[in-house]
């Protein structure tokens, strides 16, 4: 239930409907947004919400939705139910072109099942929507792709309209003959042509003449300059024109009343399919709307609630950023335990907006339309929204301003229950201070006992008391800055506000002995608590500056931290590389200097110890060994020797673990895990019989010798474990990264045959292993060879379970289609 009768326009959402009805396509989707209404159906708001939703990434991520003709052909369609009547070129154009555009949209959702569709809701809309494929044909076999009648829609027509074509040739050249005549006799200017005038081709003459053409005058130029003249040789001609012309617009009348008999019995079908259009065009409008707004679909649950994060009022939201300014959010929390807030503070501090705002959204939500909020925002569903907002005085009621406040709290005490949300602005106000208060505190009362929630702005200091005091109401402050004297625009909820009506006094310039006497009149005690409700809001605002600087500080200290740990890792990495690559060019320098030794000692030895070729062969060696810098040789010898000590180590390492293991071996007993040499499947010992030795590997039990086997620590186990684990944790990775990144879609246009080959290979690969069902190939029509070589390749593929040319619509031979099983 909505209260009052302007509901819509006291918050604002009669712009909205405007808004959203401007970005429809047709009158279909602005009737729908016309009828668009407040819903309190937890199930149907939902669905309507996950629709624009839908819509929403298709308008994001999609190219090929068509939106081209979206017509409403229904009041010609209406026309049509007498027989003998029909539908005009122009309204069976229109049928025509926006049916293709209801099956088109119909094929669009309907283009995957339903387990793997993208837009479920907007699938099911398309559901039992009925195309019309054969009459869309039979249209198009009377109409060309411009609208016009073909000549062959029928003999007839073929007919009439090549018998005017020739009389007109004929006309054309006899008046063409009888000008070029004239204008050689000087009766017509070399420049004239023969020109049209009521149906007729006729020959422009100057009035002097006009007796020298025989013929009929059939018109004068504006200026009598000028007379248009039918030569008495082609009279006749004309006449046949005109005859033929009748006749070309009865056989048309009979070609559309033959096919508007054809139409007339699926009109309610049409209709109804018309229907679907509308709410397409709607759904589309609301999603548009959405994305200019930046609205999401919050979190919504099917209880009494309202915790909003950043919220924003849409329109202010688009009138500033035309601006290029930025909208103060809104943070409010209502719950079942804080239902109705209760916010106080300066005129012109925001209290009507942030009041405003909570009606706006809140029944945009409940018409189905996503609102513009953060992501970790919850919001409920209410029964009943009831405002009181402004002025509503009264001539013809004799109503006054108070009086009319007065009707509506009586109807919100009557209705409101534990799911309505009553917006009340300046309780109390419009009347004495002290008994508008009183009033105010006592229908607050019962909204409280109701259960009701609600979000409520006064000026009154009892009604603070009664928030502090009463469980279920809570304080809220618009807070306002006292230096720079002007307000934030930003609600804190749990202290109430302060007026700030002195300070605001002395920023106008009102005089100090005014505001001194009024001072005096109130009392200390109002004064003194004003000052501490204000020092109240100054203090929370510093702690919570001060709270919103530690967290940016602990997030950047986080940041710094996480980015050192980063730079550890690659300088460890880099100082692995270093090493590797040390370790290498030491290996090298080694090999190289051994080779070299060796390469002399041979030739000595070949010189047979002759001292002029030794001689010569030492010099060598020494000239090698001064080409070593002394840096590096010293890096190559400790390199060395830490290679050796690795070496040495990892040597008694695993001499150590071979004892271990030949003892173990000498030792091994039933119930150890075991692995027969050069295997890697583990066993455990059965039985053992001397030398000879039962082994179970799974199921599987074997017989085999003592010496053939090895035993197999548990860490030894737990670590292949873990490695084999790794594998197939990265295997899973990249086949579920595949998937992510994977299309449907494979563009191998322009590529060379073995190029293209190659790439869908590779692509047929990928799309077995993640399992996909349906891909497409593009490779054009051209002369054919491409579209051969990869067919010829899938039919060797044995997970391919058939392939065929994409529908006509989109794309036909130029691109194959492949089913995989």
């Amino acid at each position: 239930m909505i209260y009052p009768e302007n509901f819509e326009y006291k918050i604002g959402f009669d712009k909205i409907r405007q808004l959203i009805a401007d970005k429809c396509l047709s009158p279909l989707g602005i009737e729908k947004t016309e009828e668009m209404s407040f819903l309190s159906d937890y199930d149907i708001i939902k669905k309507q919400l996950a629709q624009t939703n839908e819509f929403v990434r298709i308008i994001q991520e999609e190219d090929n939705f068509p939106t081209n003709y979206f017509f409403d052909v229904r009041p010609s369609l209406k026309n049509i139910r007498v027989e003998g009547t029909w539908l005009d070129e122009n309204a069976l154009f229109d049928l025509r072109r926006s049916l293709q555009t209801i099956a088109d949209i119909v094929s669009f959702l309907n283009k995957e099942d339903d387990d793997n569709s993208p837009y479920p809701h907007l699938k099911a809309l398309a559901g039992n929507v009925i195309t019309f494929p054969e009459l869309i044909k039979k249209i198009d076999s009377i109409l060309d792709k411009f609208g016009r009648i073909r000549d062959n829609a029928s003999p007839e027509l073929s007919r009439i309209r090549r018998e005017i074509h020739q009389t007109s040739g004929s006309i054309s050249r006899t008046l063409n003959s009888i000008l070029r005549a004239a204008q050689s006799e000087g009766l017509v200017e070399k420049d004239v042509t023969p020109t049209m005038r009521d149906g007729r081709l006729v020959i422009p003459v100057a009035p002097a003449f006009k007796r020298k053409l025989k013929g009929i005058v059939h018109d004068e130029s504006a200026t009598g300059k000028t007379v248009f003249i039918e030569p008495s040789e082609v009279v006749e001609a004309n006449n046949r024109i005109r005859e033929l012309e009748n006749e070309e617009k009865r056989e048309i009348v009979r070609i559309l009343t033959a096919i508007t008999d054809v139409v007339r019995p699926s009109v309610p079908d049409i209709i109804q399919s018309y229907e679907f259009l509308a709410l397409i065009d709607f759904i589309r409008a609301k999603a548009k709307f959405s994305l200019d707004i930046n609205a999401i679909v919050p979190n919504i649950e099917n209880k009494q609630q309202i915790i909003w994060e950043k919220a924003k009022h849409p329109l202010l939201y688009l009138s500033h950023k035309k601006q290029q300014k930025e909208v103060v959010p809104l943070d409010i929390y209502l719950d079942s335990e804080n239902r109705i807030l209760i916010i106080s503070g300066p005129n012109a501090g925001g209290k009507s907006v942030c009041l405003k705002t909570v009606g706006l959204l809140q029944y945009m939500l409940q018409c189905g339309i996503p609102i513009p909020l953060y992501e970790t925002s919850k919001v409920g569903i209410f029964d009943d929204i009831f405002i009181d907002i402004g002025d509503e005085q009264s001539i013809e009621n004799d109503l006054s301003t108070y009086s009319s406040h007065l009707t509506n709290m009586k109807y919100f005490v009557r209705n409101c229950n534990t799911k309505s949300i009553l917006l009340i602005d300046e309780f109390g106000g419009g009347t004495e201070p002290q008994i508008g208060g009183a009033i105010a505190e006592s229908l607050l009362k019962r909204f409280n006992e109701k259960e009701a929630f609600g979000v409520i702005t006064t000026h009154y200091q009892n009604l603070k008391h009664f928030a502090n005091e009463n469980k279920g109401v809570i304080n809220g402050a618009m807070l306002y800055d006292r230096h720079q004297m002007q307000p934030l625009f930003k609600l804190s909820i749990g202290n109430p506000g302060s007026s700030f009506a002195i300070e605001i006094a002395r920023k106008i310039g009102l005089p100090e002995d005014v505001i001194s006497e009024a001072s005096e009149i109130v009392g200390s005690d109002y004064i003194n608590m004003d000052k501490y409700l204000q020092d109240i809001v100054r203090d929370k605002r510093y702690w919570e500056t001060k709270r919103q600087n530690i967290r940016k500080k602990e997030k950047r200290l986080e940041e710094i931290t996480s980015g050192y740990e980063s730079d550890l890792v690659s300088i460890e990495k880099q100082r692995k590389e270093i090493l590797a690559k040390a370790k290498q060019e030491a290996e090298r320098l080694i090999a190289e200097t051994n080779a070299k030794i060796e390469n002399t000692i041979r030739t000595i030895k070949e010189a047979q110890a002759e001292k002029e070729k030794t001689k010569l062969v030492r010099q060598e060696l020494n000239k090698f060994k001064d080409s070593l810098s002394e840096n590096n040789a010293v890096i190559d010898n400790k390199i060395q020797q830490k290679i050796e000590k690795l070496k040495n180590r990892d040597k008694k390492k695993k001499d150590k673990q071979d004892s271990v293991k030949s003892k173990k071996e000498e030792t091994i007993s039933i119930g150890d895990s075991v692995r027969i040499k050069g295997q890697t499947s583990i066993g455990e010992v059965m039985d053992i019989q001397g030398k000879n030795v039962v082994v179970a590997f799974g199921m599987i039990k074997t017989n085999t010798k003592l010496e053939l086997l090895e035993y197999v620590s548990r860490n030894q186990i737990k670590r292949e474990n873990k490695q084999s684990g790794i594998v197939v944790s990265q295997a899973r990775e990249q086949i579920n990264e595949k998937k992510l990144n994977f299309k449907l879609d494979l563009d191998v246009r322009g590529m060379r045959g073995e190029e293209a080959l190659q790439a869908v290979m590779y692509y047929i690969d990928d799309a077995i292993q993640i399992g996909a069902s349906r891909v497409r190939i593009l490779h054009g029509t051209g002369t054919g060879i491409l579209r051969q070589l990869i067919r010829d390749y899938l039919r060797t593929v044995p997970n391919i379970k058939n392939y065929q040319d994409e529908h006509v619509q989109f794309g036909g031979a130029g691109i194959t289609v492949v089913d995989i099983e």
